[in-house]
């Protein structure tokens, strides 16, 4: 039962640094783009020498 005393909290700080990070990218813009990266791979944009 004391191991509940050590997980708990490392288990609600593990969840709020992964909120965060989250948080973090929704900000830096890394979801914006999200159908941009597939449709780059299939275009056939190559120019061929």
């Amino acid at each position: 039962m004391n191991i509940l005393v050590v997980l708990v909290p490392v288990a609600l700080f593990l969840g709020l640094a992964g909120l965060a990070a989250f948080m973090w990218s929704l900000r830096a813009g890394q979801f914006d783009d999200a159908e941009g990266a597939g449709q780059r791979i299939i275009s056939d944009d190559d120019v061929r020498r």
